[in-house]
């Protein structure tokens, strides 16, 4: 299973940014979403570093809260 997080763009440098989420970091790729007007403070959904389409604030916010239920229900992705 893949999996995509939710990210805010804190810093941008062309098609490089920083993004982050849950107190990390990390630096991401935005050539996939150059047509989406992506600008500093704005929610991206990220995999494997590469920011697949901006996300509303409350999309991304949904989704954080259902990872955190995931979790907290223990689901632990071990489905094989």
């Amino acid at each position: 299973m893949c999996l995509a997080i939710p990210m805010q763009i804190t810093r941008m440098n062309g098609d490089t940014a920083s993004a982050a989420a849950r107190g990390i970091e990390r630096e991401i790729n935005l050539m996939l979403v150059q047509d989406q007007g992506i600008a500093v403070g704005d929610f991206v959904i990220v995999h494997v570093g590469y920011a697949l389409h901006r996300l509303e604030p409350d999309d991304a916010l949904a989704t954080w809260q259902l990872l955190d239920d995931m979790t907290d229900n223990g689901v632990d992705g071990d489905h094989a």
